[in-house]
Order: structure tokens, then C-alpha cells, then sequence
């Protein structure tokens, strides 16, 4: 197949293009980061492009890790980029009729969350045009913009300079994912598009639940480090805690394991 890889050089998108080539597929890559002039925020931006392609990965999206999303998400650029890019490329979508999937959040259904809003508004229209969505669940891997890195980044870094000092008290949890196991799931998802029940959650996650004060711990274990939790609590899913629909377990299954996929990333850094 020809994939369209919106969003390709970020985190998941980078991963996905490599994993996707690797598989034997062609892959057109697509990110404003990369060819300022391949903005999604642009009306038609996509027009030239899309036909080439035989199924669109959406994963283009302003957003981050906790700490961008608690410094940006509440701004009016914030919700302006995600908005934009939202509506002219499902307008894109919807006029060349391309099979797609929509990367979502298990943040969707966080009402107090702009970032979840947006993604939320992004279900809909997905649901509106019969495509896929899907909810990632904490996705990691190698990064490249650390202003945007995720917490396994962020405290694999820290460690390196000796100490992991956290934004929160660490008790929240969290499922995570690695981004070759998300790329695998988004793969098969696409083989199997007509196969997906439309009124069933896909959520790509490991299914297993951490609290951050262990994944400091996993990293400290590998760099040896000082951890220093914070007293604040978590203020971004205000921990909200929600259950993932195994649906997908019938098509795709998670392969590495957490201490695994980490390593991979300290490797990666």
C-alpha cells in the first residue's frame, strides 16, 4: 500500500514512516516541522498529494507532553492550530473519499482538557466520514522536540544529569505504549479496515497500569539517579482514570514490555 503519513516526523509519526518502509510499503510523508509549506492549518494544502495515496494516516496535531500541554493547551493558538487542521483535512478526505484513520486520545472524553475537546471534535468528524479512529494511550519513544517530549523522554534526560525532579507527586497512573507496537497496531488496523466494528473503541495501549513515580523508577534502575517528586498533584487529566476497551486484542496485541521499550529509548537519546 501507499500510505500518507500526516504528522510524520513527530514522535508516533516518525516511528510509523520507518516501521511502514520496513514492511514494504511506500510511505509519502507529510509535517509542517519539516517543509513549513506543508501547513494542514491551509485550506486545499492536501489537494495535490492525496491522490497518490491508497489510505491517510492522521497524526498531525498540536500537541505534547504534560508539561507543554499544562503551558499551552488553554491558549487561544493552541485550540486555533488544532481546530484548523481538524476541519480542512477531513474537508480533504471527504472529497477524494480516502480511507483513514484518525489518531485520537484516551484523553477525548476529558472535558476540561481543550487537547481532549480537539481530539474529540476529531472523533466526530471521523465517525461523520465511516473512517477509523483510534486512542492512544501514552505512546513513547525516541523524540525529537524535546519542548514537546513525553515523560519517559523528559525523565530519561534528567536522569542523565543526574536527577529526575517531577512535576507531580508520581502517584497518577498511566498506560503506556511503544511506538513500534503503536505502528504495528496502526498497520494491521488499515489491512483490516472493513473488517473493524465502527461502534467499537479502539484503544492502543499495553493494558497494564504504572504509576510515574515507577517509571522513574525503571529509569533509575538503568541511569543512576536522585528522584525528587513533586507535592502537586496531577493537573493535566486531573487523574481521571479510564478503562481501555480490549476490542482491539482481537486483531493486534502489544509486544514489548515496559522496561524493554524504555531501554530502547535510552539507547535511542
Amino acid at each position: 500500500m501507499k500510505y500518507l503519513v500526516l504528522g510524520s516526523a513527530g514522535q508516533i509519526g516518525h516511528e510509523l514512516c520507518k516501521f511502514l518502509e520496513k514492511e514494504g510499503h511506500d510511505v509519502l510523508s507529510f509535517d509542517i516541522t519539516t517543509d513549513p509549506t506543508q501547513d494542514l492549518r491551509i485550506p486545499g494544502v492536501l489537494e495535490d498529494l492525496i491522490n497518490e495515496c491508497d489510505f491517510v494516516m492522521f497524526l498531525a496535531f498540536d500537541v505534547g507532553g504534560s508539561r507543554y500541554l499544562k503551558k499551552y493547551q488553554h491558549t487561544y493558538e493552541f485550540i486555533e492550530n488544532n481546530t484548523k487542521l481538524t476541519l480542512f483535512t477531513f474537508e480533504t478526505i471527504k472529497k477524494y473519499e480516502k480511507p483513514f484513520i484518525f489518531a485520537s486520545s484516551q484523553m477525548a472524553n476529558m472535558s476540561y482538557s481543550p487537547y481532549g475537546v480537539c481530539k474529540s471534535l476529531g472523533e466526530i468528524f471521523s465517525t461523520a466520514l465511516g473512517g477509523l479512529t483510534v486512542k492512544f494511550w501514552n505512546v513513547y519513544g525516541p523524540e525529537h522536540d524535546l519542548e514537546k517530549s513525553h515523560v519517559i523522554t523528559d525523565f530519561i534526560l534528567k536522569a542523565k544529569e543526574g536527577k529526575i525532579e517531577m512535576m507531580t507527586d508520581g502517584k497518577e497512573e498511566r498506560q503506556f505504549l511503544h511506538a513500534e507496537d503503536c505502528s504495528r497496531a496502526l498497520m494491521i488496523l488499515s489491512q483490516k479496515y472493513d473488517e473493524i466494528d465502527r461502534n467499537t473503541n479502539l484503544h492502543i495501549t499495553n493494558f497494564e497500569w504504572n504509576t510515574i513515580l515507577e517509571i522513574a523508577e525503571i529509569i533509575k534502575d538503568e541511569i543512576p539517579c536522585e528522584i525528587i517528586p513533586s507535592k502537586e498533584i496531577d493537573t493535566v487529566q486531573l487523574n481521571k482514570r479510564n478503562e481501555p476497551d480490549p476490542y482491539i486484542l482481537n486483531f493486534w496485541k502489544p509486544k514489548i514490555s515496559l522496561r524493554e521499550g524504555i531501554n530502547k529509548v535510552i539507547q535511542s537519546l
